[in-house]
């Protein structure tokens, strides 16, 4: 293959051994050879080092024990730092490549896209806790608005997990402060000045598990929307202009019950709350909550809240 790529697999690691065996497993029959392998180990014993050591010989591996317990995702960032080729593949040590050829696969569309920075694509979920399988494909719908405007993943995160991508190493990292949104703060900032590219096969198998982060932190106001909130903030507030991230933060404050400013105060965000998200709360505080919850009706109010306050001046005037 010309014009070969060369690409470091970054392995945030916690003790989970079975799961990082099988993903080094499917590392091991990769028929695309041009690869690093780092495992940066958050654990407290040495099992992660000795499993490694039985791969060492199979493919470039280089294991990194760090000297204080990173969490995520600053593990992931670690892991990032001591990367030595130009494009990062994220692998989460629960998840694995779906086939012999992934790695191959993202190779050629490094080749086949040159003015592409950043690559992902389908996957599917695997359940720990069933025999469940859930293949995710980005739709036609999904994939234009995507290209219209990265921020429409608040909306959706139609990109999915950091182990379904694959990008070119530059400054950006994971924020360390975040734990539920951070792979879309990532990837919407990461967007902003690089170009991406989707490859319709289901490359990766991501393991489901409820002792993921996501999963004990969904729902949980203190973490999920206080890190949206946060997200926001670090933005221009002209992204609620998009009525598909307008929708998104519509349904955050629907779904945490948020009906003044102080009920935001209250999880512990102290910055400035955006004019129009407050207009969009104060629309909402004069809705019972029992109409918000059906769904079509609610997407009715969100436009008609959406065309009210477009239709203000300063709504018009935001840049």
């Amino acid at each position: 293959m010309n014009n070969q790529s060369f690409i470091s697999i970054c392995i945030p690691a916690y003790k989970n051994i079975d799961y990082v065996k099988r993903l080094l497993d499917s590392i091991a029959v990769q028929t695309y050879k041009n690869f690093e392998v780092i495992i940066t180990d958050d654990s407290s014993d040495s099992d992660i080092e000795s499993l490694c050591n039985s791969y060492s010989h199979l493919f470039e591996l280089r294991y990194v024990k760090n000297l204080k317990n990173l969490n995520t995702p600053e593990n992931w960032n670690e892991a990032v730092r001591h990367a030595r080729y130009e494009w990062i593949k994220i692998m989460h040590d629960d998840d694995w490549l779906a086939t012999p050829d992934s790695l191959l696969f993202f190779a050629q569309s490094i080749v086949s896209n040159p003015n592409a920075q950043f690559f992902f694509s389908s996957y599917s979920n695997v359940y720990d806790h069933c025999n469940r399988i859930q293949h995710m494909y980005l739709s036609a719908f999904w994939k234009r608005l995507l290209k219209g405007n990265p921020e429409i993943l608040i909306s959706e995160n139609v990109i999915g997990p950091p182990s379904v991508t694959l990008y070119k190493k530059n400054h950006l990292l994971y924020d360390r402060e975040m734990k539920y949104v951070v792979d879309i703060d990532f990837y919407t900032r990461y967007l902003e000045d690089a170009q991406w590219h989707y490859i319709n096969k289901p490359l990766i198998h991501v393991g489901i598990s409820h002792a993921q982060v996501t999963k004990y932190t969904f729902g949980v106001a203190e973490v999920h929307l206080k890190e949206s909130l946060l997200m926001l903030h670090k933005k221009s507030e002209t992204i609620l202009k998009n009525i598909v991230v307008f929708d998104g933060w519509w349904r955050l404050m629907r779904n945490f019950k948020i009906k003044q400013a102080a009920d935001i105060q209250k999880i512990g965000f102290s910055a400035i709350i955006p004019p129009l998200l407050t207009k969009l709360i104060l629309f909402q505080s004069k809705i019972p909550s029992g109409l918000l919850s059906v769904g079509l009706l609610s997407k009715l109010m969100m436009s008609c809240c959406y065309l009210k306050i477009a239709a203000f001046k300063s709504f018009r005037n935001i840049s």
